[in-house]
């Protein structure tokens, strides 16, 4: 992953740190996923909802994002595990390109390791963005 600055609203990460705090993993499963989201938060820079650029990825955004390995761009909204549903593309924060989407902006590059390696996308754009929207409630 980029060691770049992100933004997170003051909101999202008082959101995800409770969800860190909270989520149970006794198996061990998620343990990686749950530290890499960690490691995004504790190097965030925290920014009021009504403060953040509408480019940048904030949770239950939608974005554009490339594959550059095929070329191929998809939709994705960026949500909390418990409304994630790859059929509808609405990808978990915890989940490895989830992690890596929040809080970069508009032509960045992102990074993100999943079990066959590393991988990367790009962010074409934010289609929706609540803070944009004036959807502070989501």
């Amino acid at each position: 992953m980029s060691k770049r600055k992100i933004l997170i609203t003051d909101r999202d990460m008082q959101r995800l740190r409770e969800l860190l705090r909270v989520t149970s993993d006794p198996y061990g499963k998620d343990r990686p996923y749950l530290e890499v989201l960690r490691t995004e938060l504790d190097r965030a820079k925290v920014v009021a909802a009504d403060n953040i650029d509408a480019d940048v990825v904030t949770m239950n955004s939608t974005v554009r994002v490339r594959d550059p390995e095929n070329g191929r761009s998809t939709a994705l909204t960026l949500v909390f595990p418990e409304n994630a549903d790859p059929q509808a593309d609405r990808i978990s924060v915890i989940a490895p390109l989830g992690a890596a989407l929040l809080g970069y902006r508009v032509g960045d590059r992102v990074s993100f390791r999943v079990p066959t390696g590393l991988r990367t996308c790009e962010i074409l754009e934010v289609l929706y963005q609540p803070e944009a929207a004036g959807d502070l409630h989501l």
